[in-house]
C-alpha cells in the first residue's frame, strides 16, 4: 500500500464523500450506499492500493481485526476444508483476516484451553471452533463472555451458537431418491460410531421408508467403521444374502467406494443390478467411481460463510449471538445427481 494514498484520494476518485467511502469501507450496516456506489469506491481503492490504516483502526474501534480459528483436523482433511475456503472468504471480504490454529478431535480439554488462550494472547476478536464431523461436545470455558460460534458441531451447554448439516433431510433426499426410482427393497450401510449423523440418518432412513408404506428390514442394515473397508465388508454381508436389496443407502461416499468394490467382485453392475447413493460428496471420489456416484452434499463452504457472517455481526456490535445458543442453526445438504442410480431390473424388464 502506498502511504501517500488516503481516504481523501479514494474519495476523489470516487467522485463520493469522505464519509461514503469511510462506511462502504467499514462495512457500516446502516449506510444507506447503493450497489453501483459500493462497487465504484471497492474499485477506486483497488486501483489506488488504499487499504485501511490497521493500527489506527485498532485504536479507533478496540478491535485487533483478526478472528481466531481452531481447526479440528479440518486443515488437513481435503473435503471438509471448504469450511475454511468460506470462512476466509468472508472475513477478507468483511475486512477480517484468519487466524488458524489446527487441533485434534482427540485432544484433552487442558489442550482444547490452551488454544483458545493462544489466540486470546494475539488478541483476536472472536473465535470459531470447526470440528472434524458433526458431534456434540464440552466446549472450553474460556470462551464465556467472547464471541464465538461453532462450526459442524453442538455445544452440550447450550452456551455457544453453532451451525451444522442438515443430516436428516440430507438422508431423506437420498432415500426418496431410490424410492422414486421404483426400489422397494433398499438397505443401508451405516456407521458405528455414537455420533450425530450416525443416528440421524438412520433415523430418517426408517422414516422414509414408512412414508412410502415400505416395510424395515433390520437385516438390509449393516454397520460398519465408516471408511472403505468397513464399507466393503458391510457390502459383502448385505449383498450376499438371499434377498439382497436393489438398492444401498451408505452413510458417506467412502463406504460407498467399498460397496463399489464388493459389487465389482460379486459381478453385480451398478447401476443396472443395484442402485446407490452415498453422502458427503466427497468429489475426489464420487465423482471418480464407474459409474459415478449420486451422493448428498455437506454444506461445508456455506457453513464456513455462516458462522463467519455472523460472528463478525457480533463482534461489530450488529446483531447478538445469544439466540442462537439455544438451538444450532441447521443449513441443507442438497442432493448431488450423477449416474448410480437406475431403475429395479424388475420394472425395466432386465434379467439379471
Amino acid at each position: 500500500m502506498s502511504k501517500s494514498v488516503g481516504i481523501k484520494d479514494v474519495a476523489a476518485a470516487a467522485g463520493v464523500s469522505v464519509t461514503t467511502v469511510s462506511h462502504v469501507l467499514n462495512h457500516v450496516a446502516y449506510a444507506r450506499v447503493g450497489a453501483e456506489t459500493r462497487e465504484r469506491v471497492h474499485e477506486a481503492a483497488r486501483r489506488l492500493g488504499y487499504g485501511p490504516n490497521r493500527l489506527a483502526q485498532a485504536l479507533r474501534t478496540q478491535r485487533s481485526g483478526m478472528i481466531g480459528f481452531i481447526s479440528e483436523e479440518i486443515a488437513t482433511t481435503p473435503h471438509a476444508g471448504r469450511i475454511i475456503l468460506g470462512s476466509e472468504e468472508t472475513a477478507k471480504r468483511r475486512g477480517y483476516n484468519i487466524m488458524i490454529i489446527n487441533s485434534t478431535s482427540t485432544g484433552s480439554a487442558d489442550s482444547r484451553e490452551n488454544d483458545v488462550a493462544a489466540l486470546l494472547d494475539r488478541q483476536v476478536d472472536g473465535i470459531l471452533y470447526a470440528t472434524m464431523y458433526h458431534r456434540r461436545f464440552s466446549v472450553p470455558k474460556s470462551l464465556a463472555g467472547l464471541p464465538s460460534v461453532l462450526v459442524d458441531s453442538e455445544d452440550v451447554g447450550h452456551t455457544v451458537p453453532s451451525v451444522i448439516p442438515d443430516e436428516e433431510g440430507g438422508a431423506r433426499a437420498a432415500v426418496q431418491t431410490l424410492i422414486d426410482a421404483g426400489h422397494t427393497r433398499i438397505g443401508m450401510i451405516n456407521n458405528t460410531d455414537d455420533v450425530p449423523a450416525t443416528h440421524s440418518r438412520l433415523r430418517a432412513f426408517k422414516e422414509t421408508l414408512a412414508d412410502a408404506g415400505l416395510e424395515f428390514h433390520p437385516r438390509l442394515v449393516q454397520s460398519e467403521h465408516s471408511e472403505v473397508p468397513g464399507g466393503y465388508q458391510a457390502a459383502l454381508r448385505l449383498l450376499q444374502s438371499e434377498d439382497r436389496p436393489t438398492a444401498v443407502f451408505c452413510y458417506n461416499d467412502r463406504m460407498a467406494m467399498g460397496l463399489y468394490r464388493a459389487a465389482g467382485e460379486l459381478g453385480i453392475r451398478i447401476p443396472d443390478e443395484l442402485s446407490v447413493v452415498g453422502f458427503d460428496n466427497q468429489e475426489l471420489i464420487a465423482e471418480n467411481l464407474h459409474p459415478a456416484l449420486t451422493t448428498v452434499a455437506l454444506p461445508h463452504y456455506e457453513m464456513g460463510v455462516w458462522a463467519t457472517e455472523n460472528l463478525i455481526n457480533a463482534i461489530e456490535g450488529k446483531s447478538d449471538l445469544g439466540p442462537f445458543a439455544a438451538h444450532p442453526t441447521v443449513l441443507e445438504c442438497p442432493l448431488v445427481v450423477r449416474d448410480s442410480v437406475a431403475a429395479p431390473c424388475s420394472i425395466r424388464g432386465v434379467t439379471p
